[in-house]
């Protein structure tokens, strides 16, 4: 089924418009909305990336209003890529879009890969934000200190056999956090969750409902 808003724009970022993406489902009053931040756009990440939009269609189907967007130079957006500094500030464009939009609603942020690692980094210290998602973190770039005095509800997801992350150093990491906290290491697959994303889609789905019950599914999302 399709979703029921499904509103293609650009919003105002610090480089120039920024190519985006909303999908409202019926709920009238949700309980939260999401940003989910996409991989890497020099190694052909865009927000329409397999893993960004099942995590997206999977917190639609869950009642949430769900935003994504590329980053600079990515798609229509316009700038240039840099190196996931000024993309901290598309995230953060992107928030400011989503709180003037949904007035006092708290915002859950999910990134992929280079899109976990910009937008955690930006969500750990924004108060708008109250959970994050990193899928695919590359923790051996991550900057020293990365989320280390947050203590909202995260989760990380990881495939056991990943070659562009670490899953030893995201264990190691993720131990040294503050609660609450989960990792869940999808056993036998790749950084890209090949043939696996129906377990990354099971996970999401019973860490969003233990720490929010009042989510439950309803119509699922069309690209």
């Amino acid at each position: 089924m399709a979703s029921t808003y499904h509103r293609r724009f650009f919003l105002s970022g610090p480089a120039g418009r920024l190519e985006a993406l909303l999908w409202t489902p019926a709920r009238p009053d949700p309980p939260m909305v999401a940003l989910v931040c996409h991989p890497h756009p020099l190694f052909g990440g865009t927000m329409h990336n397999k893993v960004v939009f099942r995590v997206a269609r999977t917190l639609h189907e869950l009642g949430l209003p769900v935003l994504r967007f590329n980053f600079r130079g990515t798609g229509l957006s316009e700038g240039v890529h840099d190196e996931g500094r000024g993309e901290q500030d598309d995230v953060r464009a992107a928030l400011d879009w989503l709180a003037a939009e949904f007035p006092g609603k708290p915002i859950l942020l999910a990134g992929f890969s280079f899109g976990a690692l910009v937008g955690l980094n930006v969500g750990g210290g924004d108060e708008r934000v109250r959970g994050l998602v990193g899928l695919g973190l590359p923790i051996q770039r991550a900057q020293a200190g990365f989320l280390r005095g947050c203590s909202k509800p995260r989760l990380f997801l990881i495939g056991s056999e990943d070659r562009l992350s670490n899953v030893d150093q995201l264990k190691e990491f993720v131990a040294g956090l503050a609660e609450p906290k989960r990792l869940i290491i999808v056993p036998g697959v790749d950084h890209f969750f090949t043939g696996k994303l129906d377990e990354v889609d099971r996970g999401l789905r019973d860490w969003l409902i233990a720490w929010q019950p009042a989510l439950r599914p309803c119509a699922s999302s069309a690209e």
